[in-house]
This record gives C-alpha cells, structure tokens and sequence, in this order.
C-alpha cells in the first residue's frame, strides 16, 4: 500500500537553514509549505523543491506581526487540507551590547524568534493531532544555554524558545506529537556571518548537517527518541 503524502511547513525558508531543510524534506518524500519574507527568494525555493518530484507552495509574510501566526497554519490546510511537521526556523539577530539594544531590537528579535514559533505551534497542534506520525521542530541555537556577548536580544530569546519547547513536549506528548529542539553553534549563514564576521566560515557547521538532523527525525523508526540536539563546531570544545 502506497504511503499517504505528509505535509511540512518550513519558516524562514527563503535562504539558509530553512532552505536547506525544504529541500531535505521534499528528498524525503514531503509535500512542503515553505514561508519567508521574501517573495522572489521564495518562488526560487520552491521551484528547487518542487524539482524534486513534490509540491511546494508558499507565502510571503512578516513572522513577527501578531495575526501572522494562524495565517500560515491557515493558508498550509488551505492548500494541502493537512499538517504533519512544522518546522519553526525564522529568526532574527543582531550583535549588539546590552547598553545599545534598543526597545524596537528586543521587541523584533522576540517577535520573530519568541513569539511566532509559540502561537505557529498553538496554531498547528489541532491539526497536528490528527496526522499518523506529527512532529514539531524548533531550530534554535547553541546560544539558548549559553551566553555571548554582544548578543543579549538573541540569547534571551532563545532562552525562551528553548523553555516553550520543553513545556510543549510536555503537553503534546498525550496527543502523539513529538517535539525536538535542535540547537547549532555558528553555522554557514548569512545571519551568522553578519553577527559574527571574526569566525572563519571553513570552519562553521554546513546547513546540510542541520538539515541530516531533519531527516534523521523524521525517518527514524524505534522505541526511543531524542528532545534535544546539539550540534558545535568541530573546532569548538566537547562537553562546553
């Protein structure tokens, strides 16, 4: 018997982890929803995709608006009638010392990496539920259990992505739903090398590695799982 087609919605898709990720989960036989910002970037991913064999629909939205939460959800069972994984990755980030982080800064970084992943998840859990194998998958990063300096706005914000995805897991778990949380030192971004221009880029973590980790998840098969995911550069210290 063939095998149902699962639906993914990816944020921040347009470039970067996100991208990275749509086109591993089309290679894994999804239909993908992709969501970013950027209309024509979008259109380019989802023309990669959908060369692939698969669907890819998208939408240009800003993430950090409050409404924009359930449009996404809305517009994905609009357009596949169903939901198996989301994958919150969008974010935002700027180095910046504690004394110069303005209101606006804080408010966008917490908008976009704190905010909108908690309410796309609220959005989604109801149709999640209904899916044979549903997941969620919260991207955040090595500096939600660490600090840096100069990045107080983003650190703080994936503090608290990391505390709602614990508490998620824990609420969803009698609903089937797993949630992972995977966590990456500095990867071969965009974002990355704009925050951090003194890091050199052969030696940051590829976004195909983050986008194996995707796939891994939701091929795995087994009794045991695993919450968290944390990936350092190979440079870095082990066990830091």
């Amino acid at each position: 018997m063939e095998e149902s087609k699962k639906i993914a919605l990816v944020t921040g898709a347009s470039k970067g982890i996100g991208k990275g990720i749509a086109l591993k989960l089309a290679a894994c036989h999804y239909d993908v929803f992709i969501v970013g910002r950027d209309v024509n970037a979008l259109e380019k991913v989802s023309r990669e995709v959908s060369g692939l064999g698969v669907n890819c629909a998208y939408k240009a939205i800003d993430l950090s608006l409050p409404e924009s939460a359930e449009a996404v959800v809305a517009a994905v069972i609009q357009e596949y009638g169903q939901l198996d994984l989301l994958v919150n990755n969008a974010g935002y980030a700027s180095a910046l010392k504690v004394s110069e982080t303005s209101i606006d800064v804080w408010d966008k970084t917490f908008a976009l990496n704190a905010r909108a992943p908690f309410f796309i998840s609220k959005a989604a859990v109801e149709h999640l539920q209904n899916s044979t194998k549903p997941i969620i998958i919260n991207i955040s990063s090595v500096v939600g259990f660490k600090g840096y300096a100069n990045q107080a706005a983003y650190a703080s914000s994936k503090h608290a992505l990391t505390g709602f995805t614990k508490v998620l897991a824990k609420e969803v778990q009698p609903l089937g739903i797993q949630v992972h949380l995977i966590s990456p030192g500095g990867v071969n971004t965009e974002m990355v090398q704009e925050m951090r221009p003194d890091i050199d880029t052969t030696e940051l973590i590829q976004v195909e590695e983050i986008a194996e980790i995707v796939e891994f998840i939701v091929s795995r098969k087994g009794k045991g799982t695993i919450d968290h995911f944390y990936i350092r550069r190979g440079s870095g210290l082990p066990f830091d």
